[in-house]
């Protein structure tokens, strides 16, 4: 069987219309290789990064951020997804933390944990990723 494979990068505004963007391409990119359940996941996974590096971190130089995304397919039960966020950073790391019932924010990275089978964070000169690996099989 032929391995597909699909990999790109995007720079938008560290905003959320550059977030909307992101999610949108990922959206119109992924539709015809991936199954749509792991479709849903990644969007769901991309937009509480994208939404995290807006809200909590520093823009790169000319106030953007980058979405990658690399997905591999090579069979219906072998499909693998990986997302990174990269920002300009900040003075905390991502941690997954608990959130009560009545809080309003704080599950971003929960959500993150439940839907992708690994995540983690890489800090550089450059800035700060955070990555996820979504996968079926």
């Amino acid at each position: 069987m032929a391995v597909r494979e699909r990999e790109w990068s995007l720079v938008v505004p560290h905003s959320a219309s550059g977030a909307r963007r992101a999610r949108h391409q990922l959206a119109v990119d992924l539709h015809d290789l991936i199954p749509p359940a792991l479709l849903a996941d990644a969007v769901a996974v991309v937009a509480e990064l994208l939404g995290n590096a807006i809200r909590h971190a520093a823009p790169l130089p000319g106030g953007v951020i980058r979405l990658s995304c690399r997905a591999c397919v090579s069979g219906a039960d072998d499909v693998v997804v990986r997302l990174e966020v990269t920002d300009g950073g900040s003075n905390l790391v991502p941690v997954e933390r608990p959130a009560s019932p009545d809080s309003v924010d704080g599950r971003g990275l929960a959500i993150v944990a439940a839907l992708a089978r690994s995540w983690g964070v890489e800090r550089g000169t450059a800035g700060q990723s955070v990555w996820a690996e979504l996968a079926i099989g």
